[in-house]
């Protein structure tokens, strides 16, 4: 297992990077990625892939809420994604190569890789595939996580240098219509953590004081979590959380 860079743990994490719309800074762009590392910040970005296997930085599976465009992101290859400008912008959709070049080590870089199966099951391989080949020989501070542990399992066989860790929630139904509650009822307990090799969670914030994260943290397993949209939220998720994914607000950088 590959420890997380201790950055990881000192410099609070962009979410979707340093996004702000009304500065034309939308989520995952290229322009919220470099505002992230001029401010200092670790930066959080989200991949799915495109028609032709490319990993594209990019939250929805659908192009509906942030692009003028219709569809799943899927249907499209990488060069129709780069031309389709995010909302507010004349930015395309850009490519984890294109972002690994932007941030080039300058700041700890944590991505997630969005689940392909739908039900966070086992029906995963090639984004993996397309990240690990990306990542295996990235220079900086980088690491990989997903709420699929199928999915970071593929990735970390595939990239052992490579930090692995798990995204976690209290899979609440009314929060994940679309998962199986079954499904969900087996992941609030983070069974696959060893399994899979990880090396951190970063867990829901509204459930930090779950009895696995507490048996995690007591044995020396960083903890992350998401989604901070506050100073106030911040003060309290820090009473368990090592560090924050943030959004909405300037956290605090270390002195």
């Amino acid at each position: 297992m590959m420890a997380l860079h201790p950055d990881f743990l000192r410099l609070p994490i962009a979410h979707r990077a340093l996004h702000d719309y009304t500065l034309g800074r939308p989520e995952n762009s290229r322009g919220a990625i470099r505002a992230a590392i001029a401010a200092g910040y670790g930066i959080e970005i989200d991949v799915q892939l495109s028609a032709d296997g490319v990993p594209m930085v990019f939250h929805d599976y659908a192009l509906d809420r942030l692009t003028a465009e219709r569809g799943p992101v899927r249907q499209r290859t990488s060069a129709e994604l780069g031309a389709i400008h995010l909302s507010g912008t004349q930015e395309g959709i850009p490519t984890l190569a294109e972002v690994l070049k932007i941030v080039d080590g300058q700041v700890p870089l944590l991505v997630e890789i969005k689940d392909q199966d739908g039900a966070l099951g086992q029906q995963i391989g090639p984004l993996e595939e397309a990240t690990a080949l990306l990542l295996r020989d990235y220079e900086g501070p980088v690491a990989v996580m997903s709420f699929n542990p199928h999915a970071v399992a593929a990735f970390g066989e595939l990239a052992p240098g490579v930090p692995v860790g798990l995204t976690t929630s209290a899979y609440q139904p009314n929060d994940w219509a679309l998962l199986p509650a079954a499904r969900g009822d087996e992941l609030r307990h983070i069974p696959d953590f060893e399994r899979v090799g990880a090396a951190f969670i970063s867990h829901e914030a509204k459930d930090l004081n779950a009895l696995r994260v507490t048996e995690l943290k007591s044995l020396g397993v960083p903890v992350l979590c998401w989604t901070i949209r506050s100073v106030d939220e911040e003060a309290l998720a820090r009473r368990v959380a090592d560090n924050v994914t943030f959004e909405g607000y300037l956290s605090a950088l270390p002195a």
